[in-house]
């Protein structure tokens, strides 16, 4: 397996918006028609944290995370090419984006991901994401799942 390199970076990023896009095409996929739902609270225009990772320059993976209060970062985009997966890639763009939030002095990360997305479920809950009630624009989404994660227990 080559070695994988991250960088922090934003929204404005090619490699980042290139690996969004894909994203997007396969969540068009497994939400179906509840895609639109979804889509409009996905815009990248105003990420200002992201992570992108390479193997041999290759971007392929990404995550981001952006405010969601004071206290609380909410991750976002996260996408690994479908040939990279199973090498550990999302658990360690996962990590250096609660890394960043601590850093930037949020007490907790959460995130809203899809029923339809068991692959994802599972990497949240071996990171240590707990389900809560679904929050914000995902209260009553029967698609949704909600999870968090207190960024202090582990620092």
């Amino acid at each position: 397996m080559a070695a994988t390199t991250f960088i922090r970076t934003d929204s404005s990023n090619p490699d980042f918006q290139k690996l969004v896009a894909l994203l997007d095409q396969d969540l068009a996929i497994r939400d179906g028609a509840e895609h639109a739902f979804y889509a409009q609270y996905n815009k990248i225009n105003l990420i200002k944290h992201a992570v992108v990772a390479y193997q041999q320059e290759v971007p392929v993976g990404c995550g981001a995370i952006k405010a969601y209060d004071d206290q609380t970062t909410e991750v976002k985009r996260m996408y690994v090419l479908p040939e990279y997966r199973g090498q550990g890639i999302a658990a360690i763009i996962l990590a250096a984006l609660e890394k960043w939030a601590h850093e930037l002095g949020y007490a907790s990360c959460i995130l809203e991901t899809g029923k339809k997305q068991p692959e994802a479920i599972r990497l949240y809950q071996k990171s240590g994401y707990n389900q809560i009630p679904n929050y914000g624009q995902y209260a009553g989404v029967e698609n949704s799942i909600c999870l968090i994660k207190n960024l202090n227990l582990d620092s």
